[in-house]
Protein backbone atom coordinates (compact mmCIF):
# COMPACT_ATOMS: atom_id res chain seq x y z
CA UNK A 1 0.00 0.00 0.00
CA UNK A 2 1.46 3.45 -0.65
CA UNK A 3 -0.03 7.16 -0.11
CA UNK A 4 0.11 9.26 -3.47
CA UNK A 5 1.88 12.45 -3.11
CA UNK A 6 -0.68 15.46 -3.76
CA UNK A 7 -1.11 16.27 -7.33
CA UNK A 8 -3.22 18.86 -9.85
CA UNK A 9 -6.41 17.12 -11.20
CA UNK A 10 -8.05 17.84 -14.09
CA UNK A 11 -11.35 19.06 -13.39
CA UNK A 12 -13.02 16.25 -15.78
CA UNK A 13 -10.93 12.90 -13.47
CA UNK A 14 -12.41 11.78 -10.34
CA UNK A 15 -10.96 11.16 -7.28
CA UNK A 16 -10.11 8.18 -6.25
CA UNK A 17 -9.88 6.58 -2.25
CA UNK A 18 -6.28 6.70 -2.02
CA UNK A 19 -6.48 10.93 -3.31
CA UNK A 20 -8.96 11.42 -0.70
CA UNK A 21 -7.72 9.36 2.23
CA UNK A 22 -6.14 10.78 5.45
CA UNK A 23 -4.86 7.68 7.05
CA UNK A 24 -2.85 5.32 5.48
CA UNK A 25 -4.70 1.76 6.10
CA UNK A 26 -2.34 -1.03 6.85
CA UNK A 27 -2.05 -4.60 5.49
CA UNK A 28 -2.66 -7.86 8.11
CA UNK A 29 -0.94 -10.53 8.45
CA UNK A 30 -4.16 -12.85 8.20
CA UNK A 31 -6.60 -12.82 5.88
CA UNK A 32 -9.53 -11.43 8.72
CA UNK A 33 -13.37 -12.62 7.51
CA UNK A 34 -15.48 -9.88 7.81
CA UNK A 35 -19.83 -10.78 8.06
CA UNK A 36 -22.34 -8.80 7.42
CA UNK A 37 -24.38 -9.01 11.45
CA UNK A 38 -27.69 -8.53 9.85
CA UNK A 39 -28.05 -11.73 7.62
CA UNK A 40 -25.19 -13.78 9.68
CA UNK A 41 -23.47 -13.56 6.04
CA UNK A 42 -19.96 -13.38 5.25
CA UNK A 43 -19.26 -10.69 2.94
CA UNK A 44 -15.38 -10.86 2.41
CA UNK A 45 -11.73 -10.31 3.83
CA UNK A 46 -10.01 -8.12 5.16
CA UNK A 47 -7.95 -6.28 2.75
CA UNK A 48 -6.43 -3.31 4.28
CA UNK A 49 -7.70 -1.35 7.39
CA UNK A 50 -7.21 2.23 8.94
CA UNK A 51 -9.35 3.59 12.13
CA UNK A 52 -11.74 5.38 9.57
CA UNK A 53 -12.00 2.10 7.42
CA UNK A 54 -10.87 -0.75 5.39
CA UNK A 55 -11.01 -2.51 1.64
CA UNK A 56 -12.81 -5.76 1.87
CA UNK A 57 -12.28 -8.32 -0.66
CA UNK A 58 -15.07 -10.13 -1.74
CA UNK A 59 -17.07 -12.43 -3.92
CA UNK A 60 -19.62 -10.65 -4.97
CA UNK A 61 -19.83 -6.86 -5.29
CA UNK A 62 -21.20 -4.87 -2.50
CA UNK A 63 -23.98 -2.16 -3.49
CA UNK A 64 -22.48 1.29 -3.12
CA UNK A 65 -23.94 3.59 -0.25
CA UNK A 66 -25.34 0.90 1.59
CA UNK A 67 -24.96 0.80 5.51
CA UNK A 68 -23.56 -2.19 6.69
CA UNK A 69 -23.78 -3.74 10.67
CA UNK A 70 -20.11 -5.30 10.32
CA UNK A 71 -18.51 -7.89 12.41
CA UNK A 72 -14.42 -8.87 12.42
CA UNK A 73 -13.79 -12.13 14.35
CA UNK A 74 -10.09 -12.06 15.26
CA UNK A 75 -7.91 -15.14 15.79
CA UNK A 76 -8.77 -17.26 18.87
CA UNK A 77 -5.12 -17.63 20.15
CA UNK A 78 -6.29 -17.89 23.85
CA UNK A 79 -9.10 -19.85 23.29
CA UNK A 80 -11.40 -17.24 23.92
CA UNK A 81 -12.75 -15.92 20.19
CA UNK A 82 -13.01 -11.89 19.90
CA UNK A 83 -14.80 -9.41 17.84
CA UNK A 84 -14.96 -5.81 16.44
CA UNK A 85 -18.01 -4.95 15.84
CA UNK A 86 -18.95 -1.53 13.91
CA UNK A 87 -21.41 0.04 10.92
CA UNK A 88 -19.77 1.23 7.77
CA UNK A 89 -21.04 2.52 4.28
CA UNK A 90 -19.58 0.81 1.23
CA UNK A 91 -17.93 3.72 -1.11
CA UNK A 92 -17.17 2.13 -4.35
CA UNK A 93 -16.65 -1.84 -5.26
CA UNK A 94 -14.87 -2.96 -8.52
CA UNK A 95 -13.52 -5.74 -9.90
CA UNK A 96 -10.58 -6.98 -8.30
CA UNK A 97 -7.39 -7.31 -10.53
CA UNK A 98 -8.50 -11.45 -10.58
CA UNK A 99 -11.49 -10.49 -12.30
CA UNK A 100 -13.46 -13.41 -9.93
CA UNK A 101 -13.16 -10.89 -7.14
CA UNK A 102 -14.41 -7.38 -6.00
CA UNK A 103 -12.64 -4.59 -3.90
CA UNK A 104 -14.48 -2.47 -1.63
CA UNK A 105 -14.03 0.40 0.02
CA UNK A 106 -15.78 1.26 3.31
CA UNK A 107 -15.84 4.13 5.59
CA UNK A 108 -17.05 3.67 9.47
CA UNK A 109 -20.15 5.14 10.99
CA UNK A 110 -20.09 6.54 14.31
CA UNK A 111 -18.24 3.79 15.86
CA UNK A 112 -17.43 3.72 19.28
CA UNK A 113 -14.82 4.54 21.07
CA UNK A 114 -13.98 0.63 21.77
CA UNK A 115 -14.57 -0.08 18.55
CA UNK A 116 -11.91 2.36 16.92
CA UNK A 117 -9.82 1.37 19.57
CA UNK A 118 -9.94 -2.54 18.87
CA UNK A 119 -9.14 -1.99 15.42
CA UNK A 120 -6.19 0.08 16.37
CA UNK A 121 -4.74 -2.61 18.34
CA UNK A 122 -5.16 -5.15 15.79
CA UNK A 123 -3.62 -3.29 13.35
CA UNK A 124 -0.74 -2.65 16.37
CA UNK A 125 -0.72 -6.38 16.80
CA UNK A 126 -1.47 -7.71 13.16
CA UNK A 127 -0.61 -5.07 10.93
CA UNK A 128 2.95 -5.63 8.58
CA UNK A 129 5.60 -3.16 9.93
CA UNK A 130 6.80 -0.38 7.53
Amino acid sequence: MYIKKPFQQDENEQNTGDDRRQIKRRHLIYYLRVWDTDYEQLLGHVVDISSEGLMLLSDQPIPKDKEFSMEIRLPDLNGSPQKIDFRATCHWSNNDINRAFYDSGFSFLNSAPEAIESVRQLIKEYGFKD
